[in-house]
């Protein structure tokens, strides 16, 4: 649970004052989950109103481990869900009020952020493919559609569909087969992209379980971004690994 009580000077105690840190430990102590935040950010986060660090009488800030929290609530914030600073601090601002807030993004409305995901629903619904469609988009045969399901490169949704992705999928197994490459040797493949798919997954869970829907409707942005990027990599890969074999 986030503590979000500022400091303040004059209200320690000396056991207080020894729980204290220099901005130098509270960046070690951040950087274990934030590696690029620097000192100059966590003084940019005290000048818009985010943490009040209490200060020695030389001049030293002075953090406190819930100013600790709070500064990694900010970030997090910043990291995770693209939140402007003066939403966040609305958000902190109500925590001290003892509420919960659902704050959405500037200009949209909850309500419009559940609209954008129920139409991102309906292009999915709208892309689905009937079995005759695939097979011939992809100019196949039952037989050979049976293969590839049963060795997972292709699977039907559960009314017996199929989604667009799964056209391009038939077509490469298809072109991959004119040169002598089987289904059975791309289960590797499959393996493969289904621990990408987790590893994407892993990452946009917390935003798809969001309380707050804009951030809910980001996920799918994020999960597009990714996916986009492991592709990039598998193949940067295979390239790589292609031209050493070949030197």
């Amino acid at each position: 649970m986030l503590h979000t009580t500022r400091g303040g000077a004059g209200n320690g105690t000396a056991a207080a004052d020894h729980r204290l840190m220099s901005i130098g430990t509270v960046l070690n102590v951040l950087r274990d989950e934030f590696p690029e935040v620097t000192i100059s950010k966590i003084r940019f986060l005290e000048s818009e109103g985010l943490i009040e660090p209490q200060r020695t009488p030389s001049g030293y800030r002075k953090f406190s481990p819930e100013d600790v929290e709070r500064l990694g609530y900010v970030l997090r914030m910043q990291r995770d869900h693209y939140l402007p600073l003066k939403v966040i601090r609305e958000q902190l601002d109500a925590t001290e009020r003892g509420e919960v807030p659902v704050v959405p993004a500037p200009g949209q409305s909850p309500e419009s952020a559940d609209s954008e995901l129920a139409e991102a629903d309906e292009e999915r619904t709208a892309a689905r493919l009937g079995r005759d469609t695939l097979l011939a988009a992809a100019e196949a045969d039952e037989v050979q559609l049976a293969e590839w399901e049963t060795y997972g490169l292709i699977t039907p949704l559960p009314d017996g569909s199929y989604d667009a992705d799964a056209v391009t999928v038939a077509a490469l197994v298809v072109e991959l087969g004119r040169f002598g490459i089987e289904p059975r040797h791309l289960r590797a493949m499959k393996s493969a992209a289904d621990r990408e798919a987790g590893l994407v997954e892993q990452v946009v869970a917390p935003l798809r379980r969001h309380r707050n829907p804009q951030t809910r409707a980001h996920a799918e942005a994020r999960t597009k971004e990714l996916a986009g990027l492991t592709g990039r990599l598998h193949a940067a890969l295979v390239h790589s690994a292609l031209g050493v074999r070949v030197r």
